[in-house]
């Protein structure tokens, strides 16, 4: 289900890079809300775990909470306004993407648990 999410947030992502006026605005809204909602979700909530389990083993919250940082709307504006660098929507959700499956992938390397929680 969080696969489905992410490819829509995608799309939109790439639908308001390519689109114009109204499409344009509204895949914009979509991907800056679901950047949020990412970021609260798993950002908080990685830290959390964290916060409750301990930092070790590198799967408790780690992955969570950088994916949250790297969707988070703010990174990008503090990115823009002192590194000079533009990320787009999209890339900031494909690079959580990315962290996401390579903490789901080290659950199931280091604690031989399945690659989708039960």
């Amino acid at each position: 289900m969080r696969m489905m999410g992410f490819a829509l947030v995608w799309l939109a992502g790439c639908w308001a890079s390519l689109g114009e006026g109204r499409m344009k605005t509204i895949g914009s809204a979509l991907v800056w809300l679901s950047g949020w909602a990412w970021a609260l979700l798993a950002g908080v909530g990685g830290l959390i775990l964290l916060i409750h389990e301990g930092p070790l083993p590198i799967t408790n919250g780690w992955f969570a909470m950088f994916s949250g940082l790297a969707a988070c709307p703010l990174t990008a504006t503090l990115l823009r306004k002192h590194r000079g660098l533009s990320v787009a929507g999209w890339a900031q959700f494909a690079a959580a993407l990315l962290i996401f499956l390579a903490g789901r992938v080290a659950v199931v390397l280091v604690l031989h648990r399945p690659f989708l929680p039960q």
